[in-house]
């Protein structure tokens, strides 16, 4: 009976040392588990406030290149109207030159009698205008017995004349120009049609 007690005991013994080892072990997957729970939320937490930051950063650089938008189109629009200013002082300066010689002629015609002078004197004011002109680019639109071209010429009347072509004009109302190879004006024609 003392073997089966001592027998007995060591039983008693290994099973309440295999019940703490497995207890342990229970605890030790535990903890393990635990850790392995805390490092994945905190690589969540890592990655969600990267994305945080991430979106803050390129909120934050949109922000900027909407204000550095904004502050070139004012300066653009600021440098604009002030070349448009210069332009338009430079332009008005070289008429004033053609003005001056109107009042000068105007003032003449009220002292004498002299059409012949007068007349020179027009004469010479239309040819100081149409040197302006070329200074600017500015150049007349040939249309007189030319070909009836839309993007040049306005028809403003239609004609009949044997001696003519289709869609010649054989009169111009208003002559056009224009500034290089924009038309400031287009000329306004009578175009014939022999219908």
């Amino acid at each position: 009976m003392q073997q089966e007690d001592i027998k007995n005991t060591t039983t008693e013994e290994a099973s309440a040392n295999e019940q703490e080892v497995k207890e342990e072990t229970a605890a030790e997957e535990t903890v393990v588990e635990e850790a392995k729970e805390e490092q994945a939320e905190a690589k969540e937490e890592a990655v969600v406030d990267e994305k945080d930051e991430k979106i803050t950063e390129l909120n934050n650089r949109l922000m900027r290149l909407q204000a550095d938008f904004d502050n070139f189109r004012r300066r653009t629009a600021g440098e604009k109207e002030q070349l448009s200013g210069f332009v338009t002082a430079g332009v008005v300066g070289k008429f004033l030159k053609v003005l001056d010689n109107f009042e000068r002629a105007e003032a003449s015609a009220e002292k004498t009698a002299d059409l012949e002078g007068l007349l020179t004197g027009m004469k010479q004011i239309r040819r100081q205008f149409e040197e302006t002109f070329k200074e600017l680019g500015v150049e007349e639109i040939v249309a007189q017995d030319a070909k009836f071209d839309p993007n040049l010429h306005e028809a403003v009347m239609r004609g009949q004349n044997p001696e003519l072509e289709d869609e010649t004009i054989d009169m111009v109302f208003e002559k056009g120009y224009k500034l290089r190879d924009r038309v400031i004006r287009h000329s306004k024609v009578r175009v014939i049609s022999n219908d």
